[in-house]
């Protein structure tokens, strides 16, 4: 019986704390839901207490104007729906979701303060946008007139600039001058409609002028320079170019294809055109179309000066081409007065006579290219950077005929022990110097020293003076063995002076690679590029240098370590 009785009263006690438990939930519930009830109470409040009234009523103070009274009308309108139907409505809808939060229907709760949410949200910018609208009118004399003292003060400016400066604008002034006029005729339009509250007409007046200032601000910035190129700077730049134009031409100068007299005409129709679109303040790119002339105009006078210095270049090449080739033309000539005597005094085979025959005939052809180059160049048919290719690929071509002639004339001669022996030294010094050449094609110069060329040529003279001692007759055996000694010589010297300088080349060009990682450092940096600029001019021994110095600085002892690498 006591078990069945403490049984029971488990039980009870477990049922009462269940309940007490489901009620504290419910109430911490109920709490939270109305919380929410109450915030967007006070959010309907706030609404409601938007001052739309007194803004409405300021206006009224001033209105002056339909368009003004039509706008009120419709703000009227729009208020009284908020305070008559859209702000009741909220109401009614937390009146509802009080109940249902009071009937303990929390599932319809839930929904009605979603949708009293939404509706808070709704009215409240309809309420925002209202107020916005009627503030725009009734905070706009202020805000107008604070607009318009900047924009008199920057219009001052303006003016003040520009009459202090009234020359620099040349002919553009007039317009200028009525530009301003305009400007202050919409200023006295702003007074007009603020007088007579024509709010909406007021800020298409204030945007119309915030434009024309900007652009008047463009125009007095640029105007001068503008005035000044147009009228001035090009102006004269044209006639300098002419000038030189004329005396260039009647210097002999082919200079047809730069087409001036042609640009020269349509840079002075661009001129007219810009000074005309600057005199109705039109300044879209004439900045930069002026630019553009006066770079053309530099560019041509480069070209002057290209063409003066190709023209001597090619003057040089022409003295020397043409002194070449007479000498060639004498020698041929020459062999071939006497190729009779020559076949009885040598026992020449029919391919040393046919060899010499087809010089002869590859000089002739050369000699007719010659006069058609000479032709062109008296009639300024081309340009003298062309010309040169053309003098260039001549040379090439004597260059070879004279090679080939040389060959053929070191197959004459005495059959002499001397002569022989000379002759066979003369083939070994040429093989030397056919090496010393080779070796050169195989590293890429961008420029070879003036000195190697002085003496290749010295050494290459060496070779010719014993074909020279050869060619007499009889020979005198102690001048051509001094002729062959000093050829060897200056051979052998040309050889080491070739290894010397691709080493060097070499050494230089490595050494800058690897400098190269060292480029961030903007002392390192400007050492490395001098170091090019001489590597490019051919002064390899002193890029060398000034490249180990400067990396000596950052790996001490680097010279032996890039040596190795080297070697």
């Amino acid at each position: 019986m006591e078990l069945a009785l403490t049984v029971v009263g488990i039980y009870i006690v477990t049922v009462i704390i269940i309940v007490i438990v489901l009620n504290l939930i419910q109430n911490r519930q109920t709490q939270k839901f109305k919380r929410t009830l109450d915030k967007l109470e006070v959010e309907k409040n706030i609404i409601d207490s938007t001052p739309i009234s007194l803004e409405i009523s300021k206006i009224k103070t001033f209105l002056k104007n339909d368009k003004l009274d039509a706008s009120l009308n419709n703000w009227e309108e729009r208020f009284k729906d908020i305070r008559a139907i859209q702000i009741p409505k909220i109401t009614d809808m937390i009146l509802e979701a009080d109940y249902s939060l009071k009937q303990q229907d929390y599932k319809t709760t839930v929904f009605k303060i979603a949708k009293l949410e939404m509706e808070i949200y709704k009215v409240k910018t309809n309420t925002d946008i209202l107020l916005d609208e009627i503030k725009e009118i009734t905070s706009s004399e202020e805000r107008n007139r604070s607009i318009i003292i900047k924009f008199k003060a920057l219009y001052r400016e303006l003016f003040d600039k520009f009459n202090n400066n009234k020359v620099e604008y040349g002919e553009v002034s007039d317009s200028i001058v009525l530009q301003f006029e305009n400007i202050s005729k919409r200023f006295e339009a702003f007074e007009i409609m603020m007088e007579n509250n024509e709010y909406t007409e007021v800020t298409k007046i204030i945007k119309s002028i915030d434009e024309m200032l900007k652009h008047m601000q463009i125009v007095i910035d640029e105007v001068p320079s503008i005035v000044l190129m147009a009228t001035n700077v090009i102006p004269k730049k044209i006639d300098e170019l002419m000038i030189a134009y004329k005396e260039m031409v009647s210097d002999g100068y082919p200079l047809d294809y730069l087409n001036i007299d042609y640009n020269v005409e349509e840079a002075n129709k661009k001129l007219n055109d810009i000074l005309d679109r600057t005199k109705i303040l039109n300044l879209e790119d004439n900045l930069f179309e002026l630019k553009v002339l006066l770079d053309y105009f530099d560019s041509v006078f480069n070209d002057f000066e290209k063409e003066k210095s190709n023209r001597r270049v090619y003057d040089e090449l022409d003295e020397s081409f043409f002194n070449k080739k007479n000498k060639i033309n004498d020698l041929v000539n020459d062999i071939f007065s006497q190729i009779d005597d020559i076949k009885n005094i040598y026992n020449l085979s029919d391919g040393d006579i046919n060899i010499l025959n087809e010089v002869k005939k590859e000089l002739k052809i050369l000699n007719d290219d010659y006069n058609i180059l000479k032709t062109h160049t008296s009639n300024n048919a081309f340009a003298y950077s062309k010309l040169i290719k053309e003098i260039e690929g001549l040379s090439l071509k004597l260059n070879n005929i004279e090679e080939r002639l040389n060959n053929s004339l070191d197959a004459l001669g005495s059959m002499k022990e001397d002569e022989v022996r000379a002759r066979q030294q003369l083939e070994e010094i040429k093989t030397i110097l056919k090496d010393a050449k080779s070796k050169m094609r195989e590293y890429n110069f961008p420029v070879i020293p003036k000195y190697y060329y002085v003496q290749l040529d010295e050494a290459s003279c060496a070779i010719k003076d014993i074909v020279v001692e050869l060619e007499k007759k009889p020979i005198t055996i102690s001048v051509l063995n001094t002729r062959v000694d000093t050829a060897r010589d200056l051979v052998l010297k040309l050889f080491g002076a070739t290894k010397e300088l691709i080493k060097t080349a070499m050494f230089a060009e490595m050494a800058i690679v690897y400098g190269n990682r060292y480029r961030v450092i903007n002392e390192t940096n400007k050492h490395l590029t001098y170091s090019e600029v001489l590597f490019y001019k051919g002064e390899y021994q002193k890029s060398l240098e000034t490249t180990i110095n400067c990396l000596n600085e950052i790996e001490p002892g680097i010279y032996n370590k890039l040596l190795k690498f080297y070697e």
